[in-house]
């Protein structure tokens, strides 16, 4: 990327923010409660467990059938603060490997402790999870599936320093 554009796109980020970013004394709040759960597809419940609970250390907290495809399994771990992250397996269905498109995920944040952050890196390396470490406080990988997956270890509502929410 040019200059050039990186200028123009910084400008428009800019134009952006001023016109819809509200100052956090003057937001009005979200019609929203927070999230449910995110879903996402696996290929192998029994992998997906050792994973998420083995690995991760989110707890598996409830299976049942998926009610929009029969012998489908939809499960739960628990990701704190009464959220969830959900899976379906789908079976029958070749759905191929982890593709990024457009209006896919491109990554699930995942808040950590710092010192459960390290913790769990650890256990990452032990293994032999491959990842990106962006800095002291992020590291990127992917599940069995291809999704990809950041541990952070900023509180909720802030990121590198700064206020999100």
């Amino acid at each position: 990327m040019t200059t050039n554009n990186r200028d123009a796109l910084t400008a428009i980020r800019e134009q952006l923010r001023t016109k819809y970013v509200s100052p956090g004394d003057t937001r009005p709040a979200s019609s929203a409660r927070g999230i449910h759960h995110l879903a996402l597809l696996s290929f192998d419940v029994e992998q997906t467990i050792q994973f998420y609970q083995g690995l991760l250390e989110f707890p598996l907290t409830h299976m049942c059938e998926n009610r929009d495809y029969q012998g489908s399994t939809h499960f739960f771990f628990d990701v704190g603060n009464d959220t969830a992250l959900a899976f379906f397996d789908l079976p029958g269905l070749d759905l191929g490997p982890y593709k990024e498109v457009l209006g896919g995920v491109h990554h699930l944040a995942i808040a950590v402790e710092p010192t459960k952050w390290q913790y769990l890196k650890n256990k990452l390396d032990a293994a032999n999870v491959q990842y990106a470490h962006a800095d002291g406080s992020s590291i990127y990988f992917t599940d069995p599936d291809g999704a990809r997956l950041e541990l952070i270890s900023d509180p909720l509502r802030e990121m590198y320093g700064e206020v999100v929410i």
